[in-house]
């Protein structure tokens, strides 16, 4: 009896060991977290990409340089969670204080559909959720390889489907001012991701002035 008990113990005892390697000490319960984990370990850079946003406009990233942008990736012919990201992504825009928007952040969501996603499209799509088309911009990156080496620096996973559709997974980027990624927030936690950006514009820019 007392042997069994034993038995039963150095199992759960190993399997619990086991668990706790394979989970990163608990904290990679799925792909995705454990994604989100990596990323922030590695901050990667934005990589040199030229964008083409709803107003025509050609750029590239360093478009932002100095300031802080706010990314989202999605592609307009989805219909479901990319308007809700969308309409998240207005809400925490709404609750930055007017005063850094456009001098302390941006506000981009970048489509990985560029064929389909075309200036005009963008500039219909944007009116949706209340962009601006200025502090907060919609673009394409129209080079294949420029984009899926954005899309991997930061994790982006998407893939194509039946009738111009895509699986992917969907997120808040912050971007620093260096252009380096330094939090990737769930995009159902609304309050949770404005105060967290609402902190770090007020401690990092009241530290710069």
């Amino acid at each position: 009896m007392n042997r069994n008990k034993i038995s039963v113990l150095i199992v759960l005892v190993f399997g619990l060991l086991l668990f706790f390697v394979g989970t990163d000490g608990f904290q990679a319960f799925t792909a995705e977290t454990a994604r989100t984990k990596k990323l922030m370990e590695e901050q990667p850079r934005f990589p040199a990409v030229t964008l083409e946003d709803s107003e025509k406009r050609v750029y590239s990233f360093d478009e932002f340089q100095g300031k802080y942008v706010m990314l989202t990736f999605i592609y307009t012919a989805c219909t479901d969670v990319c308007p809700e990201l969308e309409m998240n992504l207005h809400q925490v825009y709404e609750r930055i204080p007017e005063e850094y928007i456009g001098e302390d952040i941006m506000f981009l969501s970048i489509s990985f559909d560029p064929e389909n996603d075309d200036p005009e499209t963008l500039d219909k799509y944007r009116a949706y959720f209340h962009s601006d088309g200025e502090t907060w911009r919609m673009a394409r990156i129209n080079d294949q390889d420029e984009l899926q080496s954005l899309l991997d620096e930061f994790g982006v996973i998407v893939i194509p489907e039946d009738g111009g559709h895509f699986t992917h997974n969907s997120a808040f980027y912050l971007v620093d001012r260096e252009g380096y990624l330094i939090e990737v927030m769930d995009y159902q936690e609304i309050e949770t991701a404005a105060e967290k950006v609402n902190n770090i514009l007020q401690e990092r820019v009241g530290d710069a002035s």
